[in-house]
């Protein structure tokens, strides 16, 4: 399938590896040219050096932490006009919330609520002058069902998730898609800093807690993120125009929700 989006130009946060560097592959693979952030330069230019070079789009590589105003302002200054905004941001630790602080709080909000709010805000006037834009947030699947360690992550994502539940309608009609992809288990390196709290938590080896949480999901397995980053191609599209303020769960059928 032609995605329709060749010769667009995407912003993909947070892409230097795991699901970010999932959707900036799979963006590339459609001939979208791209500006990718990441706190390493070492790191983020290799995979920028890798994508040009397999796929033969622009890659730019903007090293800076996405999640403070100076890396708005970096990945603005490289991208000011995107067509595509992947928003994405590691997210906050682990633990007991009786253990969080303020400033572990306010850290959680500006990294996984405030940025992509921002990022938003200054980039979506010019998609709607220009008719089309597609934001994809990068949230998680404890929107849709909380995980106990990540309260941090919890709270912060739910924030951003009722912000898009409303500001994706009112621009429906402009050509602009804001959606969430929200992310089960796939195995990347965030995924094995949780397996790590978990099995201090259970006084078990990290082993045991992958293969139990491998043994536990109906798909029988973690996810990957190529397929992750197939799935933001297609909401990036021309063919998902009519996809609006979802939350897309991409889980491995681990919620067992019928709704």
């Amino acid at each position: 399938m032609d995605m329709g989006i060749a010769g667009r130009t995407a912003l993909v946060c947070a892409a230097s590896k795991g699901l970010g560097r999932g959707c900036a592959e799979a963006l590339a693979a459609e001939g979208v040219n791209l500006v990718i952030t990441a706190r390493t330069a070492e790191t983020l230019e290799a995979t920028a050096a890798s994508i040009r070079s397999k796929y033969g789009v622009n890659v730019q590589a903007v090293a800076c932490d996405i999640t403070t105003p100076e890396g708005h302002a970096a990945a603005l200054a490289a991208c000011p006009q995107p067509d595509i905004l992947v928003n994405n941001a590691g997210g906050p630790p682990p633990g007991d919330f009786r253990n969080f602080t303020h400033d572990m709080w306010i850290k959680a909000l500006e990294a996984n609520m405030l940025t992509p709010i921002e990022l938003i805000k200054r980039t979506i006037d010019g998609m709607i002058d220009r008719g089309f834009g597609r934001i994809v947030n990068i949230t998680s699947s404890s929107v849709k069902a909380p995980i106990d360690v990540l309260g941090l992550s919890n709270g912060a994502r739910s924030g951003l998730t009722g912000f898009v539940a409303g500001v994706a309608r009112k621009v429906a009609s402009t050509g602009v898609t804001i959606n969430n992809l929200l992310p089960g288990t796939f195995d990347t390196d965030r995924i094995a800093v949780t397996f790590e709290a978990q099995a201090k938590a259970q006084n078990v080896s990290i082993d045991e807690v992958r293969a139990r949480r491998a043994e536990a999901l109906p798909a029988g397995r973690f996810g990957n993120p190529d397929e992750f980053g197939r799935t933001c191609a297609f909401l990036c599209s021309v063919h998902a125009g009519y996809i609006i303020g979802q939350n897309i769960l991409i889980d491995g059928g681990a919620y067992p929700g019928t709704y």
